[in-house]
């Protein structure tokens, strides 16, 4: 690769690389609310057609679809054809590694995305979701309730311990369940 092309990558992906991925939505006509951890800034051609509400968590690898490629192929005599759809996400919610949330999806409030899952359709308040398509696998006050009573706190971690030590100190070390 030339410097030429070099310079030309840098330029094209500088407000990638310099703004949070909630200010670089923003940037780009998105809509974002407050406490928000946006970690990717794969937004599509259209992120004014996006909205997040508060205290939500958009995890690295997840892109948020905002029209249908596929319409490309589409043409007749009035030409080709276009659709576009807005994505919707509320307030507390979580989106895990590498998901997909297609066009038109409204994720309501206290929602849990697993990671990779593919969203084709609104996902309902109170939800924890996976798969391809993704699908319901559980409830989200039921997680919530397992995190308080099982999960250790922030007020229980050792502050004074090093990242590694404070996590090594209270890992769990047991494994799942083998697959039947």
């Amino acid at each position: 690769m030339g410097l030429i092309s070099i310079i030309r990558l840098i330029k094209a992906n500088y407000r990638k690389i310099t703004l949070s991925g909630d200010m670089y939505l923003r940037s780009l006509g998105g809509s974002v609310g407050d406490n928000c951890r946006i970690l990717t800034t794969s937004f599509g051609s259209e992120p004014w057609l996006i909205s997040i509400g508060n205290n939500v968590t958009v995890t690295s690898g997840v892109k948020i679809l905002t029209h249908d490629g596929a319409t490309w192929l589409i043409r007749d005599f009035n030409g080709r054809r276009y659709s576009y759809k807005k994505v919707e996400i509320g307030n507390n919610v979580f989106i895990g590694v590498n998901s997909i949330i297609m066009p038109g999806v409204k994720i309501e409030d206290y929602v849990i995305i697993a990671a990779g899952s593919v969203v084709t359709k609104s996902v309902p308040e109170g939800s924890i979701v996976g798969g391809n398509p993704a699908k319901i696998i559980g409830d989200f006050f039921d997680y919530e309730a397992k995190a308080i009573n099982n999960f250790i706190s922030d007020n229980n971690l050792n502050k004074s311990l090093d990242y590694r030590e404070r996590i090594d100190e209270v890992v769990d070390k047991s494994f799942k369940t083998f697959l039947k």
